[in-house]
């Protein structure tokens, strides 16, 4: 039998009645809520204009513990949209900074309670609220005070039983949860194609969970901290890029077959390596997840990799990828793939290197414009990966 598509429509009422008793919710690779006021307000101004709003997508989805989910795989900023219209809350960032900044001038204990009760708004979705009670009322009455911003969208009970919007409801043909997860995942990378365009990590999160005991490997918190600024941009470390190319490097023992191929592609070549790691294709390029991890156990070398990170004193903002690769592909080789211990007593020594190599590069003024050419990033990855090997024991 063919997977299955629904169609139909819900009223707004319907649908809120559907997020908060929470029979339908956001896997975990859905990004995080980000339109801001301006978008909410417009959503709201099209439905009472009659307007077309794109249709909600929803999948079923069994678990492989008998539990049945309804997973949000498109339409999460429209849904989350309506829910805070219907509170008359919007998670300003602005407003989370400066009550987290009274809060910690404060000294009293119900203050410092409050606290712990706030909402990190710079990564939420709508779970933060739905979590706090089943109905309007539970919810606003464990709100903080100066952790939302109120804002009357001029939403009304008439209103949201009488505005409709329309989904489509997607049914699996089958009941294996790998083979569901990897049909979803193909669903929400094709998705995402169009409309507001996630970033190459964001929908590449979706095949992370093909295995999600590996979900960590692919993206690891402390990962999240490693940001690259370029031109005002921040934007956190793509740390799939690195053990992808570095994979290819433990593979072939050097650089000069890394992504060969792949260059007008990249996105392929790091989706091919995932595939690898979650068993869900076998590929020549890359070293085995097992051979380089014998007992699957990744999360030491990664607490070691953090620590190395602290106490080498390595920077975790970069202003150039040039930086960023000269001082993290040896360390993360060194550590995760060949499980080495570094010199940290050589930390200032080691830095000095590292810089020294990166200031030649960038006197090269066609690395310094292109340092994406597969030919300057082999380079970087060469001379990182010889650099460290210096300072190692073993």
């Amino acid at each position: 039998m063919d997977n299955r598509v629904y169609y139909g429509q819900y009223s707004l009422k319907h649908w809120l009645d559907l997020i908060l008793k929470k029979n339908i919710t956001l896997p975990d690779y859905q990004r995080y809520f980000v339109w801001d006021e301006n978008k909410v307000k417009t959503l709201i101004d099209t439905f009472k204009k009659k307007q077309f709003v794109p249709p909600i997508t929803i999948g079923a989805f069994k678990g492989s513990d008998g539990i049945n989910e309804n997973l949000i795989l498109d339409g999460q900023q429209r849904l989350t949209s309506i829910l805070l219209a219907y509170l008359d809350l919007y998670p300003d960032p602005f407003t989370f900074r400066s009550a987290v900044v009274r809060l910690a001038n404060d000294n009293d204990d119900e203050d410092e309670e409050a606290e712990e009760l706030m909402d990190n708004i710079l990564e939420w979705d709508f779970k933060r609220l739905t979590e706090k009670g089943k109905n309007k009322k539970e919810i606003l009455g464990k709100i903080v005070e100066g952790n939302y911003k109120k804002v009357n969208f001029n939403v009304n009970e008439d209103f949201l039983k009488q505005t409709f919007l329309g989904f489509s409801y997607l049914v699996p043909n089958t009941d294996d949860e790998r083979k569901q997860q990897k049909y979803y995942s193909s669903v929400f990378r094709n998705i995402n194609i169009q409309g507001e365009r996630l970033l190459p990590q964001e929908s590449r999160a979706s095949l992370y969970f093909l295995n999600k005991d590996l979900a960590q490997f692919f993206d690891p918190d402390f990962a999240k901290q490693i940001i690259l600024k370029n031109y005002g941009n921040l934007t956190k470390i793509d740390f799939v890029r690195f053990l992808a190319l570095l994979s290819q490097y433990a593979k072939d023992g050097n650089s000069s077959r890394i992504a060969r191929g792949y260059k007008p592609k990249m996105e392929k070549y790091y989706e091919e390596y995932i595939y690898s790691v979650v068993g869900e294709n076998s590929s020549h390029m890359f070293k085995e997840f097992s051979t380089i991890f014998p007992d699957g156990k990744y999360v030491l070398r990664f607490e070691k990799l953090k620590g190395y990170i602290t106490s080498l004193r390595i920077q975790t903002q970069f202003t150039s990828v040039i930086d960023m690769d000269v001082y993290l592909m040896g360390l993360i080789y060194a550590v995760v793939f060949k499980n080495k211990a570094i010199k940290v007593e050589r930390s200032a020594e080691l830095r000095d290197v590292l810089q020294e190599k990166i200031e030649k590069f960038k006197q090269n003024y066609n690395h310094r414009k292109s340092p994406g050419a597969l030919k300057y990033l082999k380079e970087r990855i060469d001379v990182s990966i010889k650099i460290y090997n210096l300072f190692t024991n073993g």
